[in-house]
C-alpha cells in the first residue's frame, strides 16, 4: 500500500509512499480529527472533526482529498433516554458489501448508521435501549464510548461492537436486536465477585482477522484476550512483561498472528524503561516476540492510541503513530521499523490503503 491518512490533533494528514513516505497535504489544519475512513468500495474519504464548542462535523471527499463537502454529523435522537449531546465520533466503518452503508461509533456510547454515504444518519436505538446501559461508564473519557464496530465480512447483518466500558455486543439482524457476550474476560478494577460482569468490561480495542472472521484479538484494560467464536467467549493470553495497552492489529489472513503495543498500566501509560516495543505472536498467543529494531529504546514516552496501529491487506506492512507525534512504518511485519516523522501532532488514528 502506498497511501496513508493520519487523524491528528491538528488536522487530517495525507501521506504517499514514493521511495519514502512524504506528506502530500494537510486538510482541516488546526482542527482535531477524531476518525477517518478510506472506503475502498468507492475510493471515498471521510473525516470526522471535533470543533470544541461548535461540536462534531463530518466531511466527505470524492476526489482523493482534493475537495471536501460537509455532511450532517451523527446526532442522538431527540427521544433517546437522556438525549445527550454528541461528544465525538470515535470510529467510522464501512457497512460490509452494502454500497453506501456506514457505521459510526460515538462518545457517549451511541451507534449510528447511514445508508447514503453519510448524507443522513439514524441512531441504532435497540443498542441504546438495552437495560445494561445503566451500568456502562467511562474509562479515559467521562462517558462510555463505542470504539470498535466490526461487520462480519461474510454477512453484513452480523455486527460486533465493543464499548469502553460496556463490554462486547453482537447483533445478527443489522442492529435490530443485541446480545451481550464476553465470557472469559476479567475486570480486576472491580470487586473480585464482580470481575466477570459482562456489562462492565473495558475492551480497549478489538481487531478481527478478515480471512478467518471468527477470530478476534482484544487489548483489554486488564490484559490481552483472544476469541475464536466471534467474541462470544475469550481466552486470556499471558505475554511476558506488560500486557496493558490500547492498540491491536490482527493479521488479515493468518488467525494466529497479531500485534500489540505494551505500556505500564493505569497512571503511567508509557513504555517500560522508556523503551518502545511492539509485541507479536504468530501462534495464537503461545509465544511472543518483542520487536524493537528502529524504535526508541531510551527516554521514550510514546503512547499508541486505539486506532493508531494499522496493517495492510497482506500482513507485511504496518504503520504506527504516537501521542507525541511520531510515525513509524515497517515493511517486514514488524521485525524492523523506520521513523517517518517525529514532529507531527498527536496521532489519533492511522489508516493504510
Amino acid at each position: 500500500m502506498d497511501r496513508m491518512v493520519l487523524a491528528t490533533r491538528k488536522g487530517l494528514i495525507s501521506m504517499r509512499k514514493n521511495g519514502g513516505w512524504t506528506i502530500e497535504r494537510t486538510d482541516f489544519p488546526g482542527v482535531a480529527v477524531t476518525a477517518a475512513l478510506h472506503d475502498a468500495r468507492d475510493n471515498t474519504l471521510y473525516a470526522m472533526l471535533k470543533h470544541g464548542h461548535f461540536g462534531a462535523k463530518l466531511h466527505r471527499s470524492d476526489d482523493e482529498g482534493k475537495t471536501w463537502r460537509e455532511l450532517p454529523a451523527p446526532a442522538f435522537a431527540a427521544d433517546a433516554a437522556g438525549a445527550p449531546a454528541l461528544f465525538q465520533v470515535w470510529t467510522l466503518e464501512p457497512g460490509g458489501d452494502e454500497q453506501g452503508a456506514l457505521w459510526a461509533g460515538a462518545i457517549p456510547a451511541g451507534l449510528f448508521r447511514s445508508n447514503d454515504r453519510g448524507e443522513s444518519w439514524q441512531q441504532v436505538m435497540p443498542l441504546w435501549d438495552v437495560p445494561e446501559r445503566a451500568k456502562w461508564f467511562g474509562g479515559g473519557y467521562d462517558d462510555a464510548g463505542i470504539h470498535t464496530v466490526s461487520p462480519d465480512p461474510r454477512d453484513a447483518n452480523r455486527l460486533f461492537v465493543a464499548i469502553s466500558c460496556g463490554g462486547v455486543w453482537e447483533s445478527l439482524d443489522a442492529g435490530a436486536s443485541w446480545k451481550l457476550h464476553g465470557n472469559g474476560m476479567v475486570a480486576t478494577y472491580l470487586p473480585p465477585e464482580q470481575a466477570g460482569a459482562l456489562e462492565s468490561q473495558d475492551p480497549h480495542r478489538v481487531a478481527r482477522c478478515k480471512g478467518a472472521p471468527d477470530t478476534m484479538w482484544m487489548q483489554h484494560h486488564c490484559g490481552i484476550f483472544r476469541s475464536t467464536d466471534t467474541g462470544r467467549t475469550w481466552t486470556q493470553l499471558k505475554p511476558p512483561g506488560d500486557d496493558f495497552g490500547f492498540a491491536v492489529a490482527a493479521h488479515p489472513r493468518d488467525p494466529l498472528t497479531a500485534w500489540f503495543v505494551p505500556g505500564i498500566k493505569d497512571e503511567l501509560r508509557v513504555p517500560r524503561d522508556g523503551a518502545l516495543a511492539v509485541t507479536r505472536t504468530r501462534d495464537g498467543g503461545k509465544t511472543w516476540q518483542s520487536l524493537r529494531s528502529g524504535l526508541p529504546q531510551r527516554d521514550a514516552y510514546e503512547l499508541i492510541y486505539r486506532h493508531a496501529l494499522d496493517v495492510d491487506g497482506e500482513g507485511g506492512q504496518l504503520a504506527m503513530g504516537s501521542t507525541t507525534g511520531s510515525l513509524w512504518v515497517s515493511e517486514n511485519a514488524g521485525d524492523d521499523w523506520t521513523l517517518v516523522n517525529a514532529h507531527l501532532p498527536p496521532i489519533y488514528a492511522v489508516s493504510l490503503f
